[in-house]
């Protein structure tokens, strides 16, 4: 086990290392079986550091073959697998290691560090990968000038890549060759990459602002070249738009992407040589869908952002790291936002972060946003840190406004290239440019849990009153937590839907349309409002919080009707649409009955019928909220089987309302033209999938799905139809025949056949357990690759809530099961898995005992990985 499972990791810890690598020269010699790795630190004594402190070296399962000080071979040191230390060290400041150590890529199941999939020699060192390679200072505030050297047999890997620009390269005796690269910009030892092996290349160029010329490739399997057509051109749109936007200019001669099939993220940006999970590289109309195109194009861009946020200026250490993710998912974010529609990225933005990272804030799992403590980092790339981070980024920008926002970002830039960061870093620089002291909306990176406003209104006499209550509800590790500064976006909407000017307001903070609330409690009242207005609150949702306000239900309907602001007036439908659900809900536990939704079918109507909104809007709007997030309201006690049979009732009865305008909108839709992945096209296409789903719940629906699926012609249609035939109408002749052409039609495509297992593990009802004992026999599953598994086991746990949380918790125990065999290879792997038992405590008491005795049994186990341990052992305290 690479870590003591009780060791933990503190912020206040935190101390600069006694020495620091400014250079460091590799030689990799890729043999299967034993690949040797030579490496020369030139290593620097920080000023002021005893001459006689050791140097401590991080390890991670290494054998170590030879060692040399200043030349000398076998100094005096100290080696296990996992550190070597060594002693008496040379007095000037400046000295020399050589260590080579033997590794065995072809064994890496972990997936970290050097490993070798499908005969491509691989690298993934972030966070702690690059110490599974060579004993090396492995912390990001370590910043080193990279040269490598690569040697391999020509015919297994005539392609050589590491990072930076390439600066040799030749033939060798016995069908070897080498490559050197050279990376100028020093980096930390996460951001160290390297492949090898024999694969296709789409090539490019782009030139940049300054006039320089970068040449540009996308190394994917042979033959599987034209799919990577769209990522090209996904990289050439970032790389223009953060000229555009940021000034950021790309600094190298090469930008490689490779695309391989065994990865545990999405991607990784290394420094020059971005490593993709092939999935997100690899597209065209008949392998891919709408989503995997837009995904694409955004993983892409935050990949190559990474250039200037996270690579240029990386963090000082991993408590740091919403510093380089939250910051780059809000450039990417921006970027789909201005590739796309503004407002439907921004919906979208939101139910992700709401069906991710709320959920993570009201459970066991919850952290802030820069964490202070942790026993496992690869257990903290979550929800919190991205999505909710890059909202932190976003309310900064709210509350400086976007000139002053972009001022800061130069200056951050300029102060700090070249560095490694803290949060402080940053917020310094923003306090800099503006002005402002920034102090308590820092509370944003350090205090765990979603903020609550209270907002009760009166109106009289032209005087709007809004009594404000905020509150931060407790954590485990945090109970009393302090008053937050967050920017509310507002509007005061007329009865004929205008927003309404007001004199003055007191009580608060008001400027540019946002209410700063900074404390517990505000009184706030707007002065010369003209009429009882209908309050539109958290517009844009300009602040990561749920708000609390009793709203009729005419009030709702009314600005999902008329809100100038997209994802205001979507929220307002979707407000009504909840209410409803769990309205259904009660009713069927015997609760109160349930309410509008004759009014809630009537909008839908309207909505999918107007065509002055987007069809991508209207496709967002029709959607109901999904299970998890009716169970995230309801908040304990929950049925998840009471959940679906309201959801499913609510969604035949708007189908039956609207039968005849949902089935002539389906065939206005329907007409043939060109496949685009453009988001107009795209839209048009989720609009009539959506309006399918709905068609298929009334007679004659097994019918609908079966034309739609037979007569698609690109594969986001054919998934439509083929879930809708899978989930709605299961039992159906046509739906096994579906199943069966797609996987003869796909057999030897496993990003599609990932598709089939989704659908059959997603498919509600308690026999989905049986399908996914089935599928794991299914010979194109590999339970070492992380797509297949994340496909089938991590679509079941998180995207079935019937089948997963079955009432007699079968489902539970082998998912553990299944979650120790994954660990026995991939601890990180089954550590992302484990946290699907997040909400365990908010089910209802039957089935929460019967998770609980599931996570139980996966911490007794003999052996379990400190991933996986860490996740399951906070899950039940």
């Amino acid at each position: 086990m690479r870590k003591d499972a009780g060791q933990v990791f503190r912020l206040e810890d935190y101390r600069p290392s006694d020495y620091l690598i400014p250079q460091t020269r590799l030689t990799f010699r890729l043999a299967r079986g034993a690949t040797i790795v030579v490496a020369e630190l030139t290593v620097e004594r920080r000023p002021g550091t005893d001459a006689g402190a050791p140097l401590t070296l991080d390890g991670d399962g290494l054998k170590l073959k030879r060692l040399e000080l200043d030349g000398v071979g076998n100094p005096t040191h100290e080696a296990t697998p996992d550190k070597l230390v060594l002693t008496q060290l040379p007095e000037s400041r400046s000295f020399r290691v050589l260590i080579e150590t033997e590794l065995d890529p072809d064994h890496n199941k972990a997936l970290m560090g050097l490993y070798r999939s499908n005969g491509v020699y691989c690298t993934q060192c972030e966070p702690e990968g690059f110490r599974r390679i060579t004993y090396f200072l492995d912390r990001p505030d370590i910043l080193s000038v990279y040269q490598v050297r690569i040697e391999a047999p020509k015919p297994e890997a005539p392609l050589l890549l590491s990072n930076g620009n390439r600066v040799a390269g030749g033939d060798l005796e016995n069908d070897w060759h080498f490559a050197e690269w050279h990376d100028p910009h020093p980096k930390p030892s996460y951001l160290f990459a390297l492949v090898a092996g024999d694969l296709g290349c789409l090539r490019d160029s782009f030139t940049t602002m300054s006039g320089r010329k970068v040449e540009l490739g996308i190394h994917v399997e042979h033959g599987k070249e034209k799919l990577a057509a769209y990522a090209m051109d996904a990289l050439k749109r970032s790389m223009k738009w953060d000229e555009d936007v940021f000034g950021r200019e790309y600094d190298l001669d090469v930008f490689n992407i490779v695309a391989v099939s065994d990865f545990n993220m999405g991607a990784m940006e290394n420094k020059g040589l971005n490593i993709f999970n092939d999935k997100y590289v690899l597209a065209d109309e008949a392998t891919a869908t709408d989503a995997d195109f837009a995904n694409i194009e955004a993983i892409i861009a935050h990949e190559y952002f990474h250039n200037w946020t996270g690579n240029r200026i990386t963090c000082r250490d991993w408590f740091q790291l919403c510093l380089k993710e939250g910051l780059t998912v809000f450039r990417d974010h921006e970027f789909s936002a201005d590739q796309r529609s503004r407002g439907v990225r921004r919906i979208a933005e939101v139910r992700t972060l709401r069906g991710l990272q709320f959920p993570e804030d009201q459970g066991p799992l919850a952290h802030p946003v820069r964490p202070r403590r942790y026993r496992e980092i690869n257990n903290f790339y979550t929800a919190t840190v991205y999505e909710k981070g890059s909202e932190v980024v976003r309310m900064l920008r709210t509350i400086l406004g976007a000139e002053t926002f972009r001022a800061s970002m130069d200056l951050y830039f300029e102060r700090h290239d070249g560095q490694a960061c803290t949060i402080e870093d940053f917020l310094k620089v923003f306090e800099d440019a503006s002005g402002r002291d920034l102090s308590q909306f820092g509370l944003w990176y350090n205090q765990s849990g979603t903020p609550n406003l209270t907002v009760s209104p009166s109106y009289e006499a032209g005087i709007l009153t809004l009594d404000i209550e905020q509150s931060v509800p407790p954590t485990p590790s945090e109970s009393r937590k302090r008053a937050m500064h967050i920017p509310l976006a507002f509007a005061l909407i007329g009865s004929s839907g205008e927003e309404l000017d007001f004199s003055a307001a007191e009580g608060a903070t008001v400027e540019n349309g946002v209410i700063h609330v900074r404390k517990r409690s505000h009184k706030l009242r707007f002065h010369g409002v003209a009429e009882r207005p209908v309050l539109s609150l958290n517009r844009g949702f300009s602040a990561p919080i749920t708000v609390a306000m009793e709203q009729r239900p005419q009030d709702l309907i009314f600005l999902a009707g008329h809100d100038s602001d997209p994802f205001a007036r979507w929220q307002a439908f979707n407000t009504l649409q909840t209410d409803a659900l769990i309205a259904a809900y009660r009713l069927l536990l015997g609760g109160k009955e349930a309410k509008y939704q004759k009014d809630i079918a009537q909008l839908a109507g309207r909505i999918a019928t107007d065509a002055t909104l987007e069809p991508a809007y209207r496709a967002l709007a029709l959607t109901l909220p999904s299970e998890t997030d009716i169970a995230r309201d309801i908040g304990r006690d929950i049925d998840p089987d009471a959940i679906f049979s309201a959801r499913s009732k609510l969604a035949a009865f708007i189908a039956a309302a609207n039968r005849e305008p949902f089935g002539k909108l389906y065939e206005e839709l329907g007409s043939l033209e060109p496949f685009s992945p453009d988001a107009a096209s795209a839209g048009r296409r989720a609009l009539r999938n959506t309006v399918l789903g709905y068609l298929a719940r009334i007679d004659g629906g097994a019918d609908i799905a079966a034309r739609h699926y037979n007569t698609a012609t690109n594969m986001t249609d054919l998934i439509a139809g083929l879930g809708t035939l899978a989930h709605e109408h299961a039992a159906s002749s046509q739906a096994g025949a579906a199943l069966a052409d797609f996987a003869a039609r796909h057999a030897s495509m496993p990003l599609a056949l990932d598709k089939l297992y989704q659908i059959q593990s997603t498919a509600p009802g308690t026999q989905a357990l049986e399908t996914v004992r089935a599928l794991m026999r299914h010979p194109a599953f590999h339970i070492d690759n992380p797509n297949r598994v994340r496909a089938l086991l991590g679509a079941f746990s998180a995207g079935n809530q019937t089948g997963f949380h079955r009432a007699d918790g079968a489902a539970y125990t082998f998912f553990a099961d299944a979650l120790l065999e994954i660990d026995s290879g991939n601890p990180q792997l089954s550590a992302r898995l484990a946290t699907a038992f997040r909400s365990w405590r908010s089910l209802e008491p039957v089935r929460q005992e019967k998770a609980r005795q599931a996570l139980v049994s996966i911490a007794a186990a003999s052996s379990v990985s400190v991933d996986l341990r860490d996740i399951v052992e906070r899950s039940l305290a």
